[in-house]
């Protein structure tokens, strides 16, 4: 006879990323990161990523740099992101951080993407096109306006 635990709580993978955000808070709280040792924090978590998220999280990390360069990298639950006064505005979470299907540039409250009474926060990429890559541009730098 087999039994099956079933539960209604976090997934491993979650359970790692609060981990991951904890760690970053306390970071913070000693006597706050350094500007440099968050951007090396991204730069690392980048390229720990699988193929697939690597590119796609290079190329979202080369236009945040370039179109906000006043938005701070750091980590955010253990994923890339970028910020000011300490908060994530923009992040990327790569589809095998929870094992989907597609990764997800998203946007947090901070970002003021309001749009009517209805908008999308995050945004499924398979891959980035000229296209796309245009309309990131212009999400970042609404997002960082």
């Amino acid at each position: 006879m087999t039994t099956t635990k079933t539960t209604n709580g976090f997934t491993d993978a979650e359970r790692a990323a609060m981990k991951e955000r904890a760690a970053e808070l306390k970071a913070e709280g000693k006597k706050g990161a350094k500007k440099a040792d968050d951007l090396q924090n991204v730069l690392d978590k980048i390229a720990e990523m699988e193929d697939a998220d690597r590119v796609i999280a290079e190329r979202i990390h080369a236009i945040v740099t370039a179109v906000a360069p006043d938005l701070d990298p750091k980590t955010w639950y253990g994923m890339p992101a970028y910020g000011r006064n300490g908060k994530a505005i923009i992040f990327f979470k790569p589809a095998a951080k929870f094992g989907n299907r597609y990764s997800n540039l998203g946007f947090n409250d901070g970002a003021r993407l309001d749009d009517g009474t209805m908008w999308p926060t995050e945004y499924a990429i398979t891959t980035l096109t000229d296209g796309d890559v245009a309309r990131v541009e212009e999400l970042v730098r609404k997002a960082a306006g």
